[in-house]
């Protein structure tokens, strides 16, 4: 488990749930995944208000329910914010952001009801807002922690100045930034997304840390030639090529946890074994040069 003084235990892996109607399970057969999860050791699930056409939250919901006990396992993670047109809001004319007090108060209901909670352990801000009022927002959250309803909060795709702006008026501190880590969106480590991460002891979550199946596509030059170099070390280390890519993730000092999005429990017992090997340094300067494309300067 990843130690954080504010967020209390994150495990070293996330369990993604953008795609989970994708994977046509039952209820019961969705509750005995996640439970077989948290048995090695993923307890923190990753859902949002939108997934799923705004029926993700309720599918997890209905696992959890399932399964008495589960939820007490859990980090529930949750996210809020974007606002899509579909037949929940058909009187929306445009895809928008909605970071206002009102409508994070209202999702939080909707969520805690659709996951059959009492709590939100952790509650996200989907994108950043154009319009967001940061006293508006901080409103909102310390209403929100004092109820006892969401019981620690954070960003998604914030950039450092973004987050900054927030956290400046807020008296408790932001504990996660989830962000679009991976052998092939390598940006945070040179904006001061995960310096600031560092500094600030913020845990950075990463979502798509596989690039969506890039780094194993026949159509990606850029993925092909990182694959090989992770087919390599794989060899060398007796690791899986996918188990390498999370490694380098998470050998980052800043604790970068990755977000994985699979129906497969052999897949999450793999992901949850690469938290326990750390890439020597060479192996993760091999793979970022393959990532670049060049030798680092």
């Amino acid at each position: 488990m990843i130690a954080s003084r504010h967020v209390g235990k994150i495990s070293p892996i996330v369990l993604g749930t953008w795609r989970f109607q994708e994977w046509s399970m039952t209820a019961a057969e969705m509750a005995a995944f996640v439970e077989g999860a948290a048995e090695v050791g993923v307890t923190t699930v990753d859902t949002a208000d939108i997934y799923g056409d705004y029926q993700g939250e309720a599918a997890l919901g209905d696992a959890l329910r399932r399964s008495p006990g589960l939820r007490d396992r859990l980090q529930l993670v949750t996210k809020c914010g974007i606002r899509l047109k579909s037949a929940r809001w058909p009187d929306l004319r445009v895809k928008h952001y909605d970071c206002s007090r009102g409508y994070i108060a209202a999702q939080v209901e909707n969520s805690l009801r659709s996951l059959s909670t009492d709590r939100i352990d952790l509650l996200l801000l989907h994108r950043p807002d154009p319009l967001l009022d940061a006293d508006e927002v901080a409103e909102a959250f310390c209403a929100l922690k004092q109820s006892g309803k969401v019981r620690t909060f954070g960003v998604s795709n914030y950039h450092p100045h973004q987050l900054e702006l927030l956290q400046s008026r807020l008296p408790f501190p932001l504990v996660v930034n989830q962000i679009e880590l991976s052998l092939l969106r390598t940006d945070p480590l040179a904006d001061g997304t995960l310096d600031q991460c560092q500094k600030m002891r913020i845990v950075p979550m990463a979502w798509s840390p596989l690039a969506a199946g890039r780094l194993f596509s026949q159509g990606d030059e850029r993925g092909l030639a990182v694959g090989e170099v992770l087919q390599r070390i794989g060899r060398e280390t007796g690791l899986t090529p996918e188990q390498v890519a999370l490694a380098w993730l998470m050998r980052h000092p800043s604790g970068v946890v990755p977000v994985i999005g699979t129906g497969k429990l052999e897949r999450v017992r793999l992901a949850i074994a690469a938290a326990n090997h750390s890439l020597d340094r060479q192996h993760w300067y091999e793979l970022l040069e393959a990532a670049m494309g060049c030798e680092v300067a």
